[in-house]
């Protein structure tokens, strides 16, 4: 497996420790909030995109009374409402990988200036938009835990299901769909009896970039840096990490 597809791997299991902070459950309601404003409205049996992300939450412990307070928020109930938008920032991390970072900000001004602080005092370079975005392409990721599963069979049921790939590590299998059949493709692995660890859509690079270890841990900082931003919500690159570097960083979080 490339050192890219490793530095998910890690990233999904720092996800726990930012549950436990409480960090995933604000930009999960806010994923809510996006959901119900670009998906068509605070019914997930109709608004697809608001179903995975409730799913998400919900995989994630997230309590159902915040769930539903996030929900009727985002379509116009309650007091307080904030004003969110998205915006993405795109750019090139040291050594020349793409990075990509979606937002969800209150705060137009205040957002681009954290973010711009961040690529500078990393020694990254923040782009013009679409300067890197052309070399991803928007799919739809499921994670199934494969530690105590027939990983061949779970493959094969996820082909049968409409996946354009899959691909396997010794914890995770990766099973990637286009953005519109990725709710049909889970549905049917959960018809079958197989438990999904995560589904979404993600940006997936067409080709990665190979770094030396200096510039594997410039960009892994800056990468934590970007996730930690109040406002951040995704962050994506075509790094390719050397294993070396993974597997110290795999030791600090």
């Amino acid at each position: 497996m490339s050192g890219h597809s490793k530095w998910k791997t890690i990233k999904h299991k720092k996800g726990a420790a930012d549950a436990k902070r409480g960090i995933l459950f604000t930009k999960l309601a806010r994923e809510i909030t996006i959901a119900v404003k670009n998906g068509g409205g605070t019914d997930p049996t109709i608004n697809y995109q608001l179903r995975l992300v409730i799913d998400k939450a919900r995989s994630n412990n997230m309590p159902s009374d915040n769930i539903d307070r996030a929900v009727k928020r985002a379509g116009g109930a309650g007091d307080g409402t904030e004003s969110l938008e998205e915006i993405t920032y795109e750019g090139y991390g040291p050594g020349g990988a793409a990075i990509i970072l979606n937002s969800v900000t209150s705060n137009r001004n205040r957002t681009a200036a954290e973010v711009r602080s961040t690529f500078t005092k990393t020694g990254a370079t923040l782009g013009e938009s679409g300067c890197v975005s052309w070399n991803f392409e928007t799919k739809g990721i499921i994670t199934l835990d494969t530690t105590t599963s027939n990983n061949e069979k779970l493959a094969l049921a996820a082909i049968d299901g409409g996946a354009e790939d899959v691909t396997i590590d010794d914890t995770y299998i990766e099973i990637y769909t286009l953005p519109e059949t990725l709710q049909s493709v889970k549905e049917n692995l959960e018809s079958l009896g197989i438990p999904i660890e995560t589904a979404e859509l993600s940006m997936v690079p067409k080709t990665t970039v190979s770094l030396s270890e200096k510039e594997a841990e410039q960009t892994l900082r800056l990468l934590d840096l970007l996730e930690e931003l109040d406002d951040s919500q995704k962050v994506y690159t075509n790094a390719d990490f050397p294993d070396n570097v993974l597997e110290k960083y795999r030791g600090e979080i």
